[in-house]
Formats: C-alpha cells, sequence, structure tokens
C-alpha cells in the first residue's frame, strides 16, 4: 500500500477574485491529489492527501498561486479529516478578513481573440472576461468572492457559461464574471432624451456617432467618460468649460508611437493587466493642440472589450476619453445620473446594466511614477509591522483617498478626488465603509491632516468622537515623506500647499530624522500671498507678493490691471491684510510662470506649473546664482533672488520667444538646484546617507532629475516612491504610517 500524506492547508493573501480555487484544482488534478478547497472569508482552505513526493510539489504549487494572486503567508497542518477521493470546489465560508479583492483588471490577450473569432461564443460580446481578466473591485459587495456576491448576480449564468464555468480545463473555470450575449450584461444607446437608438448593433452605431462628430457618454467598468473623436475635442471643451484643460486620449495600438514618444518602460506600463494613463511627451510638441496645449498628452489603450470593439469599428485612430464627472468631484456611475447631469455636455449615451458597485477612474502614471492611484493598482495592499493598532487615515484635502491598516498591512482605496466637495466628502466616507466591510476592520486610531478647517479632519473627528477613539494629527509633508521610507534620512517635500506647524502654508520643506521625528531644517523663503487662495487662482497676484516694486506693477499695468487694482494689491501687501505667507513651490512656479506671460489665470489644478514647464521642454537652462539664509535655524532658498534673476534676463530679452524658454527653464534648474543643495547640507550636518524625494511638484521631470542628479553627485542615495502617488495620492498612506510609528514609539 502507498503511503499517503494529507494535510490543511491555508492560504492568505490576494486571493480571492485570482482564479485560486481553480489553479488549486488544476493543480491537484496534474497531480492525483484528492481533497477540497474553499473560500474562507477572505482565504482560502485546501484539505488534500496524496503521494508524499506529489503532495509535497502540490504544496509548492499552491504556495506560489496563480499569476494575479499575491500570497502572505501558506500553513499547513495535519488532518485527521477524511478525504475521499477526486478533487472537488465546496461553496465558500466564513471566515477572517486578512486578504484583499484584487483591482479591475484589463482585458486578456485570450478574451478579445474570443470577441473577435467569428461564430464562437463571445464573438462581438462586449463584456466577456475570465478568471485572468476583467472587472473585481468595482462590481464586489462582500466577500469570499462568489458571482451571488457580486453585480453579476442579476446574470444568471444560461447553459453553455455553466459547462464553461464549472469545467476544468476551461480558463472559465469559476470565472464569476463569465457571461456571454444570451446571459450577460447588455449595451444600450440612446439619446439624451434616454430613447433608445433603433440598431441591431449599439457598438457599430456609437462608433458611426463618433466617427461623425458625436459626443458620447459611454459607461465603463468604474463610471462614465465622455469620449469623441479629435476634431470635436473643441466642442467638448466648450461643453465642460475647461477650454485649457489637457485630454486623456485612447489610441489604437499601432497609431501610438506616431503620436507620443514611448520608451519601452511606458509601453510595458501601459500594456500591463493596469492599462493606465501614461503621461508621454507627444511626437510633435505643438500637433494635437485641441487636445493638449502641453509638450505631453496622456495617452491609454483600450482595456475592456467595449473598447476594442468600439475602435474595430471606428474609422478615427484616437478617442478623446475623458472622465465625465467635474475635476475634483466623484465619478458618474447610476444611469439616471449621468443623464441629468451629461445631457448638455453628450449627444447620445452607450450604456449597460450591470451595476458599478464600487466607482474607479483610471489610473494615470508618468515616467513610471503615479499620479493618479486607481483602476488596475487600487484597492493597494502594502505588507508593513504597524503594530497591533488598526488605523484609518482620511487623506488630505485635494487629490484624497483613504487607507486601512490592519494585522501587517495597509490597504489604501482607489483615488476620490476633492474633499472640498460636499459630494465628495460623502464619496470618502462610502469608500471607508466599503473598505472596513471588506477588511473587516475595526478601528482603534484615525489619522488626519494637521489642517483643523478641513473636511476630511471633521470626518476623522466625527468618527473618533462617535465611537471613543484615538485622533493622531499628522502635518501634511511628514505624511509625504512617511509615505516614502521609514528609514533614518533627509526628506524633501515639494508640493503646493498644506498646513504647516506654525499655522502658515508649507510647501516646500526639508526634514531630518526618521518617522515620526521629522524635524524641519530648511525650506523655501516664507513669501506673501495676496489674497489668500486668489493668489492661487491669479499666478501674476503671487508674482506681485513675491517681488512687490515698481517694476511689476508696470508690467501688470502693461498687461491691463487698472491703477485701482494695483493699488489696492500694493496695500494689501504692505499691511498684510488678508496675506498668508507661504514656502509652496507649487506658488514660486506660478509666480514664474506670470512673469513670463505663460498662464495669467489658474482654470484647473496645477495649469501655471505645468505650461511653465512645458515652455521649458524647448529651452536651454543656465545656472544662476542662488541666495541662502536662515530663520529659527532653518536654512532659506531666497524665491525673490530668483525672480529678481528672471526678471532681469526677461527684460534683457525683450520678449524674445526662445529666450522664454531658456528663462523658464534657468528658472526650474536653479529652483531645483537649490533645494537639492539645502537637502545635502542637512545631510551633512546630519550624517545621514539616504535622501527622500516626495510632492506632486517631483512629478516635473526637470526639477526631479536635477535633483536627484545633486544628490547623487554628493554620494548619496535618493529615494522615490514608485508605489504610491508623488503627490497627495500618498498622504492617507502616509497618515497611517506615520500615526503607526508614533504610537508603537511610546
Amino acid at each position: 500500500m502507498t503511503m499517503q500524506k494529507s494535510g490543511r492547508i491555508t492560504v492568505r493573501g490576494i486571493v480571492q477574485g485570482v482564479g485560486f480555487r481553480p489553479f488549486v484544482y488544476a493543480q491537484a488534478l496534474r497531480l492525483g491529489i484528492a481533497g477540497t478547497v474553499k473560500n474562507l472569508g477572505s482565504e482560502v482552505e485546501i484539505v488534500a492527501r496524496g503521494e508524499p513526493e506529489r503532495f509535497d510539489e502540490f504544496l509548492s504549487a499552491v504556495s506560489r498561486g496563480p499569476p494575479l494572486s499575491r500570497i502572505d503567508s501558506v500553513e499547513c497542518t495535519g488532518t485527521n479529516a477524511p478525504i475521499a477521493d477526486g478533487f472537488v470546489i465546496l461553496k465558500s465560508g466564513s471566515g477572517s478578513f486578512s486578504g484583499m479583492i484584487p483591482p479591475d483588471i484589463a482585458i486578456c490577450d485570450e478574451c478579445i481573440s474570443d470577441i473577435f473569432q467569428s461564430g464562437g461564443r463571445y464573438h462581438n460580446y462586449w463584456a466577456t472576461s475570465c478568471v485572468n481578466c476583467g472587472p473585481r473591485y468595482s462590481i464586489i459587495k462582500e466577500i469570499p468572492y462568489d458571482r451571488e456576491r457580486t453585480s453579476m448576480a442579476e446574470f444568471p449564468m444560461c447553459p453553455a457559461c455553466g459547462v464553461e464555468y464549472h469545467d476544468p480545463h476551461s480558463r472559465r473555470h469559476h470565472a464569476q464574471t463569465i457571461a456571454c450575449a444570451s446571459c450577460g450584461p447588455e449595451l444600450t444607446l440612446s439619446d439624451t432624451l434616454g430613447h433608445k437608438v433603433a440598431c441591431s448593433d449599439p457598438v457599430k452605431e456609437a462608433a458611426g456617432l463618433l466617427d461623425a462628430g458625436f459626443i458620447l457618454a459611454i459607461r465603463g467598468i468604474g463610471g462614465f467618460h465622455l469620449a469623441c473623436v479629435e476634431e470635436s475635442a473643441g466642442t467638448l471643451k466648450h461643453r465642460l468649460g475647461r477650454i485649457e484643460q489637457p485630454f486623456a486620449v485612447m489610441v489604437r495600438p499601432d497609431y501610438l508611437d506616431r503620436l507620443a514618444i514611448v520608451s519601452p518602460e511606458n509601453r510595458a506600463l501601459m500594456e500591463n493587466p493596469v492599462h493606465p494613463i501614461a503621461v508621454l511627451e507627444k511626437r510633435d510638441p505643438d500637433a494635437h493642440a485641441g487636445i493638449s496645449n502641453l509638450h505631453t498628452i496622456g495617452c491609454m489603450l483600450p482595456y475592456t472589450g467595449l473598447h476594442h470593439l468600439l475602435f474595430s469599428q471606428l474609422k478615427h485612430p484616437l478617442l478623446i476619453m475623458t472622465s465625465a464627472n467635474m475635476p475634483g468631484y466623484p465619478m458618474i456611475t447610476e444611469i439616471d445620473t449621468a443623464m441629468a447631469k451629461l445631457c448638455r455636455d453628450a449627444d447620445f449615451f452607450l450604456t449597460h446594466n450591470r451595476q458599478i458597485v464600487n466607482r474607479c477612474d483610471d489610473s494615470v502614471v508618468r515616467d513610471g511614477y503615479i499620479i493618479r492611484l486607481s483602476r488596475g493598482i487600487a484597492p493597494k495592499r502594502t505588507a508593513i509591522d504597524l503594530g497591533k493598532y488598526c488605523i484609518l487615515g482620511v487623506g488630505p484635502e485635494l487629490n484624497a483617498n483613504a487607507t486601512i491598516y490592519k494585522g501587517g498591512f495597509a490597504v489604501t482605496s482607489p483615488h476620490v478626488g476633492n474633499v472640498r466637495n460636499p459630494a465628495t466628502l460623502e464619496y470618502l466616507e462610502e469608500t471607508v465603509k466599503n473598505l472596513q466591510r471588506i477588511l473587516g476592520a475595526k478601528f482603534d486610531v484615525i489619522a488626519h491632516d494637521l489642517h483643523p478647517q478641513f473636511l476630511s479632519t471633521r470626518f476623522a473627528r466625527e468618527i473618533a468622537s462617535e465611537h471613543g477613539l484615538e485622533l493622531v494629527p499628522v502635518q501634511h509633508h511628514r505624511a509625504h515623506i512617511a509615505a516614502t521610507t521609514t528609514e533614518p534620512c533627509i526628506g524633501i517635500a515639494i508640493d503646493g500647499v498644506g498646513y504647516g506647524d506654525d499655522g502658515t502654508v508649507w510647501g516646500s520643506e526639508i526634514f531630518a530624522g526618521q518617522v515620526p521625528d521629522l524635524v524641519r531644517v530648511a525650506h523655501l523663503e516664507p513669501v506673501p500671498m495676496p489674497g489668500g487662495d486668489l493668489a492661487t487662482k491669479f499666478p501674476e497676484r503671487m508674482l506681485y507678493g513675491i517681488l512687490p516694486d515698481k517694476r511689476i506693477e508696470a508690467l501688470l499695468a502693461s498687461r491691463g490691471w487698472s491703477g485701482i487694482e494695483l493699488g489696492v494689491l500694493e496695500k494689501q501687501v504692505a499691511s498684510g491684510f488678508n496675506v498668508t505667507q507661504t514656502t509652496s513651490t507649487g506658488r514660486v512656479l506660478d509666480a514664474a510662470a506670470a512673469l513670463l506671460g505663460i498662464c495669467r489665470e489658474k482654470t484647473y489644478d496645477g495649469e501655471p506649473a505645468m505650461k511653465l514647464e512645458s515652455a521649458a521642454a524647448g529651452g536651454r537652462a543656465e545656472a544662476w546664482d542662488l541666495l541662502f539664509a536662515t530663520q529659527d535655524g532653518c536654512e532659506m532658498l531666497s524665491s525673490r533672488a530668483l525672480v529678481e534673476t528672471a526678471l532681469a534676463r526677461m527684460d534683457a530679452s525683450r520678449g524674445d520667444q526662445r529666450a522664454i524658454r531658456d528663462i523658464a527653464a534657468s528658472f526650474q534648474y536653479n529652483l531645483a538646484r537649490g533645494i537639492a543643495g539645502m537637502a545635502v547640507r542637512a545631510a551633512e550636518r546630519e550624517g545621514m546617507k539616504r535622501v527622500a524625494l516626495s510632492g506632486g511638484v517631483a512629478y516635473n521631470h526637470a526639477i526631479r532629475t536635477t535633483i536627484e542628479k545633486e544628490i547623487a553627485a554628493a554620494n548619496l542615495a535618493c529615494i522615490i516612491n514608485r508605489d504610491y502617488p508623488l503627490g497627495d495620492g500618498c498622504v492617507s498612506y502616509g497618515q497611517v504610517v506615520y500615526a503607526g510609528c508614533r504610537i508603537s514609539g511610546r
């Protein structure tokens, strides 16, 4: 009689929604293993027996898991349970909540082939998917991940889908999203009054309308997009009131290289299961100006069956594909809401009848760094030991999301938006509740931004008050550094605004120490923001705040400022009335853009600095003299001196556009050089070997790479986070890390 080896195997990690049970089943059949597999909460339990060598091989295979899984631990214990011959996938049971549902995944190549296989079951079916692709987070209601706990429960499988679902040799074996034209979600094309457009093929009809110049609202995986061809870009911009803001485009793969310069790294990102929007340099910087008047353009490849079907019918090689929500507001997911809010923006609606349970915007990357953490990347799960307490981080005010820490893992939600807006605050609250339910989290600590007036801070206080929980305020820029590293370091945080320890607006901060003990050691010179937020909207106010003299007054007068307006501005700065002090890097870049006439009014987030970067892209940078000073023990770089030099160069140039590009490039270069210099000197004083860099300004290629080069030249290591956004999308995670380190260090 052959000796048998048996055991109870518990697998923890991301093992839901990744085809784990079918994978285990296939391995068991291959190796002659008898037993069962079932979901228990967010874990998988396997009871198995087989010949010793085969059992060990089976255990090794299970420990690796299928491609989309992430294994945290595999525990194998002995069992006396009777194990029948054969191998069976059992019905899911209740259990622990240690894992996580993976993000939504782009359609795989095999499913794309199925869609275009004439006569096949999935021919021309828009919602085709298998265990290796398709929606996950956007459809999940509860775990364990089974069809009845998703929005696919409304679509019972037809007999043919049932056969594939139960076939161990099919890649749709236990694929919870399996569906075909006979039993799955359906597409509808309608006009703005909700009347259905009579047609046999909604996709073909929609493609014809797009080619004809109409604008369509398209319901996707995680929300609505507004789509049109390039020739309709101006119409869409006017309808949305976003005349200057660049659009992202979805591009036919064979056209991508004609549109933009695509590095191997960016191509790999665009083609992986995430399929994000990648911000790329245009092939011709002046081309496609109606889509983007910058030197860059955001591009993504088709990532759903619907997209591939649309492009198979389109005559045009690209579609503008922009989120249908207002900037900073939540994605629109419901058809009725879309019809009500988009009836003046869109001409037609292409929708489906599958519920979007959890909304999710497109992820955005640049140079391999995440700008928006969303579809395909989030929910994001990171292994980190922050102790025994369950911590919620509610994030900042702009580009917010939420993070929950529990039992050795931090899970960050997809991008939420601007929580100045009550609707977005509601979405943040909804997101926290959804993540909390899926993770089975019971909070002990709530971490929030130091700013007392943020709505996210108020939300944190309400939760803490209701449940008697501890609150941990975290200064915005320290959260940036905490998200980057917990090792001793010099930390550079360069961004727009963040509430400082002294109640002023910080934004170019250099710290020394180790989380949570980060001491501010250097920063940009504090300068006035006349009118507070008005100086953010009108960069010329910021320019005068930095350099309040007759030369700037004359410049502003030449641009149409009245004597009364200039008089009010002068008195405001002189008296300090309604004037905020700031060290913000973003505001200094805004002032440079205003000085050079590149951007006089901000119409979207980051516009002045982005346009300055585009102007600088064709310029030649030269080194300027930098002026440093010391205040309250902190070294400071003079912003005024930089603007003074730029003004002198501008006066000498007499409006020559080539010179303007050179000044823009030089301004960025010297600002970055000055910031890096302060960090290097701080590292020498403190005996540090690492410099961490974070903040939204670090997306600027020239500024980031200049800082990196200066740090490397000083034989220091530069740490930049590639797992979380450099901008405020990392703050909720940083808040959790900071709070965990502070509590565990008591």
